[in-house]
């Protein structure tokens, strides 16, 4: 062959550039902006419900009201145990929401969902229950996750890296506190 010859052959085709793998900052701000949603959705519902049991906005019931419910159900100290519920729901939820201590928020929620699931066992899982296993279960992986790089916490030098044993460590105390409240409402 001449040198001619190879000088008119085309040029290989080249080949397909191969994928671009899943980079670190693209998979971190997936995972982030996922948190945000997830915070945002379990912590505004918890604290609109919250709202209501306080002070009765948007057709709750209010203190007194949510109290005798409370006493229904059987807790000693009926008014008392109405307005942490609410308090932890209310205030609780807007951390989660914002991710300001989002392992104790979560883990606070997730206690009292966990009371809210007792009361509304008899009733089954589609007649009740349900709904707040979900947002106990919620909580209870945001305490653990922590809330991410979009929130308050991430400015707060404890918090900016999730620990899981902070989660762990609030879970296990909101799970100890349940369980006695649980406990004292069936005496």
């Amino acid at each position: 062959m001449s040198s001619s010859h190879h000088e008119n052959a085309p040029a290989p085709a080249p080949a397909p550039a191969p994928a671009p793998p899943r980079s670190a900052a693209h998979v971190l701000l997936a995972h982030d902006v996922g948190l945000l949603v997830i915070r945002l959705g379990v912590g505004l519902i918890v604290a609109a419900r919250g709202a209501q049991h306080l002070f009765g906005w948007w057709g709750g019931l209010g203190i007194d009201k949510t109290a005798v419910a409370f006493a229904q159900f059987g807790y000693p100290a009926p008014k008392v145990m109405a307005v942490i519920a609410g308090i932890i729901e209310t205030f609780g939820g807007l951390g989660i929401a914002v991710g300001l201590l989002t392992p104790l928020a979560g883990a606070a929620v997730a206690g009292v969902m966990a009371n809210a699931v007792a009361t509304t066992w008899p009733l089954g899982y589609f007649g009740g229950f349900e709904f707040p296993l979900l947002l106990g279960v919620g909580a209870a992986g945001l305490a653990l996750t922590g809330a991410g790089r979009i929130s308050l916490d991430a400015l707060l030098p404890g918090l900016r890296s999730q620990r899981l044993v902070y989660g762990i460590a609030t879970l296990v105390l909101a799970a100890i506190l349940a369980t006695v409240t649980i406990l004292l409402s069936k005496t």
